[in-house]
């Protein structure tokens, strides 16, 4: 999928997004099908039903996501009718382009842009994270990322990535995406960063949320598309980082590699705080 589409499509995400008396953020879901190329709507609401039960099995009650609502659908010669459709929220949207059809190239941007979308969303609406003073924020997305660090080595090694230096450059492959095409030596270098240093030890807050996308879709990615080869994993890496950057560059943030460089290191932030717990460096 070229660049340009992907900016577009994400672009109409942007477009169709409603806003309702309080605020909150919904999709006309006969909109939202027309994006995302289903041309029979009565194929869109069966995605909607597969929706409506993942977001069940997932814990989360359905109304609160998916609406039965009444939608003025464009007929032609700038005429309108009343249809029968859905409201949907940014999760629902989510849950939606998951198990949309994934020939349709659409669908990839779809799956990114909302799942950056609901993340960003779910960091903006946790109010003790919001609280915790910018070194508590690196520390816990760090731990985070490097959990998912893990599940994304394991998804990278069942799609052909085995060696030491395979993941190496399957690693770069991501980075390259995200970066605009700084691979980790290159990111070591506009950071001023030392050879030992780890890259994600450096990074402010709103850089390592960016990474965690990067590790968390590149993985249900291999597994969804069922990856069975580097080639084709690196690839994917790549991709996936080209399309996290464009869409931060489309919700108007800076570059991850424009980012200011922490003075202290995670590292260094981990063990002041395990001090200050008691414990020892």
């Amino acid at each position: 999928m070229s660049k340009l589409m992907n900016k577009k499509t994400h672009q109409s995400f942007e477009q169709i997004k409603q806003v309702d008396e309080y605020g909150n953020e919904f999709w006309y879901a006969r909109a939202l099908a027309k994006i995302l190329d289903y041309a029979d709507f009565r194929n869109f609401t069966k995605v909607i039903y597969k929706a409506i039960s993942a977001c069940e099995s997932s814990g989360n009650k359905a109304l609160d996501h998916v609406v039965e609502v009444n939608e003025m659908v464009k007929i032609g010669s700038n005429a309108e009718r009343v249809m029968s459709s859905y409201s949907l929220s940014r999760y629902a949207c989510y849950l939606i382009v998951q198990n949309g059809d994934p020939s349709k190239p659409v669908i990839a941007a779809g799956q990114t842009y909302f799942a950056i979308q609901t993340r960003r969303k779910e960091l903006e609406d946790d109010t003790g994270f919001q609280q915790l003073p910018e070194e508590q924020k690196r520390l816990m997305l760090r731990n985070e990322l490097a959990e998912h660090n893990k599940h994304l080595a394991a998804a990278a090694k069942d799609a052909g990535v085995e060696s030491g230096l395979d993941y190496a450059i399957f690693q770069n492959h991501g980075y390259k995406g995200l970066y605009g095409g700084l691979d980790n030596k290159a990111i070591h270098a506009k950071k001023k960063l030392k050879k030992s240093h780890k890259i994600l030890d450096h990074m402010g807050s709103t850089e390592l949320a960016a990474n965690l996308f990067r590790a968390t879709q590149t993985e249900e990615k291999l597994k969804r598309d069922q990856i069975d080869n580097k080639k084709s994993a690196n690839q994917t890496h790549h991709n996936v980082g080209v399309k996290i950057r464009e869409t931060i560059k489309e919700l108007g943030g800076a570059m991850p590699e424009e980012l200011p460089t922490p003075d202290v290191s995670v590292k260094a932030l981990a063990g002041k705080q395990q001090k200050m717990l008691g414990g020892k460096e």
